[in-house]
């Protein structure tokens, strides 16, 4: 049976009742944090959106998009083997001995593969310039200023061992290798409202945060009716029961061992909603974001 873990929050991003504490992984949901975190620091004259990193032929703009051109882990034969087996997660060098960086899916900027590698190479350009490991600039960069409380990075099997969905607990952080938070359900859809609505970032990286790329329509058993992918962020329309004109939602989904996850805002509502649902249904939570979202 699925259980979910919901919370809400109303224009003035007060929470609503019931809201959902529990701890949960927000899995995939953290790129929009760690694109928060670039986007400060581009802001800060540390990092550049646009230009080539040294040494590679694609920029963080594009990493951010998934337009690097980058592969990934995720379907490896032997990734999955390792993680189902219980070891310890590959190094850095043993993952990109499986997916080089001189190995493209397109040329950089040509088009869209979504790549947690990609996102691998963003933490290690955040974690080199800032001096810091990830959990530390994510708290101090996002998490903190946000005013959240509890969220932090997971890193050992340990933090696993708290979270609210049994099907994730054993599992190595290190696995995800760009890294991922855990905090409560409450918490995550206040990231997303204050990071929409406030005003962490400047208007010129909120503008690129939101300048989507167009990736395409419906997904099987989801509600979505277009899609789109901006800097760390997706955006895109939703159905809704009635046909009524399609439901325009920014935030990310979410899965990962035993769960998955919706965090989403409806700009014309100013309302956002953290779903948190075990089993591996991203449409799931998805459906449940969305008939929340379009309830007033």
């Amino acid at each position: 049976m699925t259980e979910c873990c919901i919370a809400a929050v109303d224009r003035k991003g007060i929470p609503e009742n019931p809201a959902c504490t529990a701890v949960v992984p927000w899995w995939s949901f953290t790129k929009v944090l760690i694109a928060a975190a670039a986007l400060r620091l581009v802001e800060q004259g540390r990092l550049f959106l646009d230009a080539p990193l040294p040494g590679h032929p694609f920029t963080l703009r594009q990493l951010l998009q998934h337009r690097a051109g980058l592969g990934d882990y995720g379907r490896l034969p032997q990734y999955q083997a390792d993680v189902a087996g219980g070891k310890a997660p590959w190094s850095e060098q043993e993952l990109h001995a499986h997916v080089p960086l001189t190995r493209f899916v397109f040329a950089p900027g040509t088009g869209w593969a979504y790549s947690n590698v990609g996102y691998l190479v963003v933490r290690s350009l955040i974690e080199r310039e800032v001096e810091a490991d990830l959990k530390d600039v994510l708290h101090d960069q996002v998490l903190a200023p946000l005013g959240l409380q509890s969220s932090r990075l997971a890193v050992t099997p340990e933090d696993m061992r708290f979270t609210a969905f049994k099907g994730g607990h054993g599992y190595h952080p290190g696995w995800a290798f760009h890294g991922f938070v855990i905090g409560p359900a409450d918490e995550a859809a206040l990231a997303l409202h204050r990071l929409l609505t406030g005003d962490l970032l400047s208007p010129a990286s909120r503008m690129a945060l939101l300048d989507a790329h167009p990736l395409g329509g419906e997904i099987p058993g989801r509600p979505w009716l277009t899609t789109g992918y901006g800097v760390g962020i997706a955006l895109g329309t939703m159905k809704t029961a009635d046909g009524t004109d399609p439901f325009r939602v920014i935030g990310h989904s979410a899965a990962g061992p035993g769960s998955v996850g919706a965090v989403y805002h409806a700009p014309g509502r100013r309302r956002t909603v953290a779903v948190f649902c075990s089993g591996v249904d991203e449409g799931v939570a998805e459906n449940e974001a969305l008939r929340w979202l379009l309830t007033e």
